[in-house]
């Protein structure tokens, strides 16, 4: 990471600090957002409990919130506190990503740091620091080391979030194993998540409360736009948030084992950041940098490796059934002759990369069983697949291999043989891998969102540095912002993706689900969703499932849903000789720039991007299940420029379900002076690039 502005630091500042006391006693602090129009308001209790409240524009977004921690030894920590000092500072610095949907982030943050303790002898000491941002606040809790607390088990983390009313909310339940969930808009009190237990097509799940998962995004009925999430979870437990309807409150919910153990550390640690984002408009949610604002610089020197890559896959033909990740069924997929058709295609493409799925043995009982423990090796190739030779293939038509590492859920099993099957990467030249955890968590008695399987991504994700390797991780934990800290770590599934719509029972995903994705899981990292679905229908393989969306929509989503590793997830003969294949072989996956151009959640959302290192812009708009005219300035263009607009949509006749494929093709001269009206079919989008005219 490169700093390009140096940060200035100044203590009390009292006009963004206010300190209100009675004597020496400190009983409230103020802190406000660089801008002003974000306050925070700490205080204790007459009990003795720290609490909080923040601002909005002088009107309250959380109402009077209070904090507490039950540990396993002791007391809970939660009342009897008392203020000893505070401390403040600010902020402010510009950074460089390595890759993502802006280049340069402004990092620009009021700091109010607060030591509590205990009143009384044996008391215990906490810090809780508050950064006030411009679009929101993070707060998390600072445990220094002391004699009184020095080995740590949390049985609870009581941090509330209190409404201020009956919010919309849009949400999946809090499961501890997957996020694989529909998404649900309902009023708060409408909350429901133990409906949402045992769902057929879910692999794993568990529910064990009303709760929601993070990012939860709400609309208050002033029209204020929130999301609670979390940044920097590090050996820590994932925070859902559980459900008091009556109160409306919202209290942090650790994911935790059968034990009971949410949390086990040692003194000093710190908890991840708690993350609030506040906007007037849903677009300021998807626009915010905070979250990775929150996480550590980059501690990789040479990312010269890093390289964010359009891929195709040897997967979706396993997901509609035309061939199989197993061999014993006779129609195996990852051959070294499929392989290499793929990457032909590839090449005359200009597309970067090609994962493949079902090369190494095992699959055969991969799923279903207990006893999943050393099943996958990592490094011996079914015998039709030649590894070296698919390699050296690929290598000579300039096309990077993707490797796939499905764990199986089998921990130990990936643990014992990370360092071996990265090497074997590394003695290829491969610097990319796919992870996945599908199925029950070995060893028992975890989940895939607790501290120990945290404390596993971690792992995998460092040690992929040490060996030069990027992941995309599938059934993974959420992302949290520390694509910052490790810009290996580049995508991750996180939600209900693409390969529902091959096979799942309930029809798959509905056309809204994508228009509300952007404003809730999107805001907490890249998504490797695999757009690019051309056969909607794929009658051939499936008679009862599709995608459900229009061919148009799919290509508006290589805009619209960031990923660095962006998949054309089609069959290579689906896009032979199709001129809407274009838009995917221009569009790009770097960006120097990103604006949310209008949006409402669940509705419909435009986003435009400009490609890092170039001067082309591509643009997206999607809608839900109905149809609608977006109008779109575009402003963002560059001053005195002439573009060619090439504009893939909607044709009249385009409909999700009735006629998914029909779309048309137009080419306008334009400059930033212009407006467009996208007309967007039922389920529908418009995907358009913008390359500068040359004099």
């Amino acid at each position: 990471m490169k700093y390009l502005a140096s940060y200035y630091l100044f203590l009390i500042l009292l006009s963004s600090f206010i300190f209100l006391q009675c004597g020496n006693k400190i009983d409230a602090v103020e802190a406000t957002s660089p801008d002003g129009k974000i306050k925070v308001n700490f205080f204790i209790s007459d009990e003795g409990t720290a609490g909080y409240l923040i601002y909005f524009l002088n009107k309250k977004v959380t109402d009077t919130s209070y904090f507490g921690f039950d540990f396993q030894d002791g007391l809970p920590f939660k009342e009897n506190l008392e203020i000893i000092n505070s401390y403040t500072s600010s902020f402010d610095e510009t950074w460089e990503t390595v890759w993502g949907e802006q280049r340069f982030i402004r990092n620009n943050y009021n700091e109010l740091k607060i030591e509590l303790k205990e009143k009384g002898e044996k008391a215990r000491r906490c810090f809780i620091v508050f950064r006030v941002f411009n679009d929101g606040v993070g707060f998390r809790f600072e445990f220094p080391y002391q004699e009184n607390l020095k080995n740590v088990v949390i049985l609870d983390e009581n941090t509330q979030f209190k409404l201020t009313g009956n919010h919309t909310c849009w949400w999946i339940p809090g499961d501890w194993d997957i996020y694989e969930h529909l998404f649900n808009t309902t009023k708060f009190t409408g909350i429901d998540a133990l409906s949402k237990r045992g769902h057929e097509s879910l692999a794993q799940t568990y529910i064990p409360e009303n709760a929601v998962s993070t990012p939860v995004t709400l609309k208050s009925d002033n029209g204020v736009y929130i999301s609670i999430l979390e940044a920097n979870l590090t050996n820590y437990s994932e925070m859902t948030l559980k459900v008091e309807k009556e109160k409306l409150l919202l209290k942090s919910e650790l994911v935790g084992n059968d034990s009971g153990i949410k949390v086990k550390t040692k003194t000093p640690f710190v908890t991840p950041w708690r993350l609030i984002l506040i906007g007037d408009e849903a677009g300021d949610l998807v626009s915010s940098r905070t979250i990775l604002n929150l996480n550590e610089p980059n501690v990789i020197d040479d990312v010269s490796w890093i390289k964010p890559t359009k891929y195709m896959g040897i997967w979706w033909e396993m997901h509609v059934g035309k061939s199989t990740w197993d061999i014993k069924s006779g129609k195996h997929g990852a051959t070294t002759k499929n392989a290499k058709r793929y990457i032909d295609f590839a090449l005359k493409n200009g597309i970067g990369a090609l994962l493949i799925e079902g090369w190494n043995t095992g699959w055969e009982n991969w799923f279903g069983t207990h006893d999943r423990e050393g099943i996958f090796d990592f490094v011996t190739p079914y015998p039709d697949y030649d590894l070296n030779e698919v390699v050296r293939y690929a290598k000579e038509k300039g096309v990077n291999i993707i490797m796939h590492h499905e764990t199986s859920a089998a921990i130990m099993t990936y643990e014992k043989q990370m360092d071996t099957a990265f090497a074997l990467c590394r003695s290829l030249g491969i610097h990319a891998v796919k992870t996945g955890y599908v199925g029950q968590i070995l060893p028992d008695g975890e989940y895939h969102f607790g501290q120990w399987m945290i404390n596993h991504f971690t792992k995998v994700m460092e040690k992929a540095a040490e060996y030069q390797i990027m992941i995309n991780v599938h059934e993974g934990i959420k992302q949290t912002g520390l694509r910052r800290t490790y810009p290996n770590m580049m995508s991750a599934e996180g939600l209900r993706g693409q390969e529902f719509n091959a096979w799942s029972p309930d029809g798959g995903n509905p056309p809204e689900h994508l228009t509300i994705v952007p404003f809730t899981r999107m805001l907490a990292g890249p998504i490797d969703y695999t757009p690019g679905i051309f056969d909607i229908k794929f009658d051939k393989y499936k008679d009862k499932n599709q995608v459900n969306t229009t061919l148009a929509h799919q290509l508006a989503l290589y805009i619209v849903i960031y990923s660095p590793f962006q998949m054309a997830a089609d069959l290579p003969e689906n896009y032979q000789g199709h001129p809407a294949f274009q838009f995917i072989r221009d569009v790009g996956v770097d960006w120097d720039t990103s604006i949310v151009l209008d949006g409402e959640i669940g509705e419909f959302i435009t986003i435009a991007r400009k490609e890092r290192n170039t001067e082309k812009w591509f643009l997206g708009s999607i809608t839900d299940e109905n149809e609608r005219i977006v109008e779109v300035s575009l402003n963002f263009l560059e001053d005195g420029k002439e573009y060619t607009a090439n504009i893939y949509s909607d044709s009249e006749e385009s409909h999700w379900d009735k006629n998914p494929t029909a779309y048309k093709i137009e080419r306008k001269r334009v400059n930033n002076t212009d407006t467009l009206k996208l007309k967007l079919a039922p389920g529908g989008g418009t995907a358009i690039s913008f390359f500068p005219l040359i004099k």
